[in-house]
């Protein structure tokens, strides 16, 4: 039973030179002391704060929170209606996340949407909140032995939905996600190991390559984004393929990870100095991705066996055409001579077109040579920022 807390009623100090006023003719009841009981939703409010030592805000956003979490749940989260999302085990390692480190959480992870990450679906990251919501709610752990940090995780699970559930800063989000970055750094096909495998089976290829190309397509601002395709693919099929990654527009960028500026700090030197800084870092980092995805291409080009497959092809036709050309002159098998106009003429188309692919060779051995420029050159920049990051740490 609720131990009662007697309060005293507090009357404020009469001013001097007063006096009762004259008793009318109905009787007033004298003064009286009363006890005051801890109950009530003001008290509970007050007590609710204490427990979790949050704001007045803090704790109406809390509230609000829970509110919807619960009518959520009451109009049916489970069964076909919950979408399969948001019930991913959470690891020790994740509960233990801290809140004022939220830009290097995985939110996809926090909300138990590491299945579908980007390809989440607005309705599932809602519902996936609330689920969390209603697991994870201080008010449903407060006051338990041991758990003197309830809150901490729940600020995680609120600051994630902040993030997924705008799209402008999900973008952001997604474009630094650290899941696939790490994939970006170790799940790359070697090439060598690409080449013996394709040697033994075409298939190896694009077993090896496929999952590469779809991962950087969602990056692309036109859609539909050509994939890699199969091993009969015409030659107007693997062309386009390639036109498109060769010319691709990304609407990838960097600003999640830009630096904030101190905290508490009104300095306007130091808030332009900050800008300056990040909007470096982030032409950095879009000129480094831009040389890493073309470094890819290249290397998918020189490995894909269609295109030794089409040389080939086209090789055999010219070599038919000119059997035919032969055979075309009489019915004896033999050609008919060909007059001093058609020779010449033939000479220069030879020269032509050997002209032409003289050029195309080294235009395209010109812009290889730049693009393991630009690569060396990020790949040097990205190590110099690395040990003047470690000087300074």
């Amino acid at each position: 039973m609720a131990s009662v807390i007697h309060l005293p009623l507090l009357t404020p100090p009469l001013p001097k030179n007063w006096s009762p006023p004259e008793p009318s003719a109905k009787s007033i009841s004298k003064l009286s002391q009363r006890v005051l009981l801890p109950v009530g939703p003001a008290y509970l409010a007050h007590v609710r704060r204490a427990v979790n030592n949050r704001t007045f805000e803090d704790d109406d956003l809390a509230e609000e929170e829970r509110r919807a979490a619960e009518a959520g749940s009451a109009s049916g989260l489970d069964g076909e209606d919950d979408l399969g999302v948001g019930d991913e085990e959470e690891t020790e390692e994740l509960l233990a996340l801290d809140p004022k480190e939220w830009k290097k959480q995985d939110h996809y992870a926090v909300l138990g949407l590491s299945h579908l990450r980007y390809l989440a679906t607005p309705d599932q990251i809602k519902i996936a909140h609330r689920k969390k919501v209603l697991k994870h709610h201080p008010d449903k752990k407060a006051g338990v032995a041991g758990d003197s940090n309830d809150d901490a995780f729940f600020k995680c699970i609120q600051k994630a939905l902040e993030v997924l559930y705008n799209p402008e800063r999900r973008r952001q989000f997604d474009s630094v996600d650290p899941f696939y970055t790490e994939l970006e750094q170790d799940a790359v096909p070697s090439a060598t190991e690409v080449k013996k495998a394709t040697e033994k089976n075409p298939q190896a290829f694009f077993t090896a390559w496929r999952p590469v190309f779809e991962r950087e397509a969602r990056f692309s601002k036109a859609q539909p984004v050509p994939m890699l395709g199969e091993i009969d693919d015409s030659k107007e099929k693997v062309e386009g393929f390639y036109d498109f990654w060769y010319n691709f527009d990304s609407w990838r960028s960097f600003e999640y990870l830009d630096k904030e500026v101190n905290e508490g700090s009104d300095s306007r030197d130091d808030k332009r100095y900050t800008e300056k800084k990040n909007k470096s870092e982030r032409a950095r980092r879009k000129k480094e991705d831009t040389a890493r995805l073309r470094n890819l291409v290249d290397v998918a080009l020189g490995l894909d066996p269609r295109i030794k497959r089409i040389k080939q092809e086209e090789k055999e036709a010219r070599e038919a055409k000119k059997k035919r050309n032969k055979l075309n002159g009489n019915a004896s098998g033999y050609a008919t001579p060909k007059s001093a106009a058609d020779v010449e003429a033939e000479r220069k188309r030879a020269e032509e077109d050997a002209r032409k692919k003289e050029e195309e060779e080294k235009v395209a051995k010109e812009e290889a040579k730049k693009a393991k420029a630009a690569a060396a050159n990020a790949a040097k920049k990205a190590r110099r920022a690395a040990r003047t990051a470690d000087g300074a740490a």
